[in-house]
């Protein structure tokens, strides 16, 4: 009995550092873009892959910890993660251009939630194919509605004009990571 309490208070840690992490990438990761811009001559999309730098280095942590796969693998959900970002920040702003007579609450609404979509859906189908990665497509259907339901937060950083701090990106990234931990445990 007393064992199941210990794993239980162990699990509760472990999952609670997972979203502390990802708060503090979250934090993190929009005040990269000042500091990516004193760097001179990066390509757009490089330059957009590197403000997930942070969150990337968290994914690398949690698939090296939380999973079977070898060093590698864990090098490669952490650049997973960096395409996935810059695929759900194009897929952001292409649909928040797409829908330019709708009210901006609307834009950033579906914006948003594509965004979220596409980063979560994006991570959830390059770590499913990692070595020792989840297979079941159910395992990872709470990552991606997780995802997509926190991307919403880009119409709320947008109507309080939020540039150098986001509500987005701490939520986004701890609910991603917790359910990254989660579907890697199953």
């Amino acid at each position: 009995m007393t064992q199941a309490i210990t794993s239980s208070d162990t699990s509760r840690n472990n999952l609670l550092m997972v979203a502390a992490g990802g708060v503090i990438s979250g934090i993190l990761t929009p005040l990269l873009p000042t500091l990516i811009d004193h760097i001179v001559g990066l390509p757009g999309q490089l330059r957009i892959s590197l403000i997930a730098v942070p969150f990337a280095v968290l994914v690398f942590i949690l698939v090296r910890r939380f999973s079977a796969n070898p060093l590698w693998a864990a090098g490669l959900a952490a650049l997973v993660t960096m395409v996935a970002f810059v695929c759900a920040v194009n897929a952001a702003i292409f649909i928040e251009g797409q829908t330019a007579g709708a009210a901006t609450v609307m834009r950033y609404l579906l914006a948003g939630l594509t965004g979220g979509l596409v980063g979560a859906g994006a991570m959830a189908l390059g770590i499913a194919l990692l070595p020792s990665g989840p297979r079941n497509a159910a395992t990872w259907w709470s990552m991606l509605i997780t995802g997509t339901l926190a991307g919403t937060l880009l119409a709320f950083d947008n109507a309080l004009g939020l540039d150098q701090i986001s509500f987005l990106y701490p939520v986004w990234q701890a609910a991603v990571a917790l359910r990254l931990v989660m579907a890697l445990r199953s």
